[in-house]
C-alpha cells in the first residue's frame, strides 16, 4: 500500500483486485468494511473489464474524465475486484483521476488501485504529502509525492445505475452534470 495524489485529495492505493492489500487499507483507515471503495482506472477501455458501460457515463466520461467525479456502476459477474471494495454488492464506483503522476502509475499497472482518501474515516482528508506523514506516520512507506491537490475536496459521486443520482457533493459542479445528461439529478 501506497499514497498517491489525485487531483482532489491523497489517497491510500492498493491493488483492487486483492483481498489482503484491500483489507490493509481498511484496517490503516479504521474503516468499517460495510464501507465500499472507490477504484481507479486509467481509461474507459480498462473499465469495461470490470463494469458494464452505459450511455450516461459514455457521455459524461467524455466531458469530464479525466477528473474530480466518481461513478458507480453494475460490476461485472466476472469481475475480480476484492469483494472486500464492494462490500459483497453488485456495484462499484469507478473514477479517471486527472493528476499526471497517478495516470502514469495506472498506466502502467496491469490492475486498477482502491484508493479512498488518505485519512483516518472521519477525520480531514489529505491534500499534501506532509499529511499523509502526519495521519499514518511510518505506517505509509511510500508517498508518490505530486505536491498540493489542486481542488482540496473529494469528487462529486454519481450513481449512474439506473437514474443518475448525486450520492456525494465534491469538486465538480452538479450543474456541469446536469447540462451534460440534459437532465435534472436528484440526491
Amino acid at each position: 500500500m501506497f499514497a498517491v495524489p489525485t487531483e482532489t485529495v491523497y489517497g491510500l492505493a492498493a491493488n483492487a483486485y486483492s483481498n489482503s492489500a484491500v483489507k490493509k487499507i481498511f484496517s490503516l483507515k479504521k474503516r468499517p468494511l460495510n464501507n465500499p471503495l472507490i477504484v481507479h482506472y486509467y481509461d474507459i477501455q480498462r473499465l469495461k473489464e470490470d463494469c458494464d458501460i452505459n450511455d450516461n457515463l459514455v457521455k459524461l466520461y467524455k466531458k469530464f474524465s479525466p477528473g474530480p467525479i466518481t461513478y458507480v456502476l453494475k460490476l461485472k459477474n466476472n469481475s475480480k475486484i476484492s469483494k472486500f471494495v464492494t462490500n459483497n454488492k453488485k456495484s462499484i464506483a469507478v473514477r479517471f483521476p486527472k493528476h499526471k503522476l497517478l495516470r502514469n502509475l495506472l498506466k502502467n499497472l496491469d490492475y486498477p488501485v482502491a484508493a479512498p482518501s488518505a485519512n483516518i474515516s472521519s477525520r480531514l482528508s489529505s491534500v499534501k504529502p506532509s499529511d499523509v506523514k502526519e495521519e499514518f506516520g511510518s505506517k505509509i512507506k511510500y508517498i508518490l509525492n505530486g505536491g498540493k491537490s489542486k481542488i482540496g475536496v473529494e469528487s462529486t459521486i454519481l450513481n449512474l445505475l439506473e437514474k443518475p443520482s448525486l450520492l456525494r457533493y465534491g469538486g465538480l459542479d452538479t450543474k456541469k452534470i446536469e447540462n451534460v445528461l440534459k437532465k435534472k439529478i436528484f440526491n
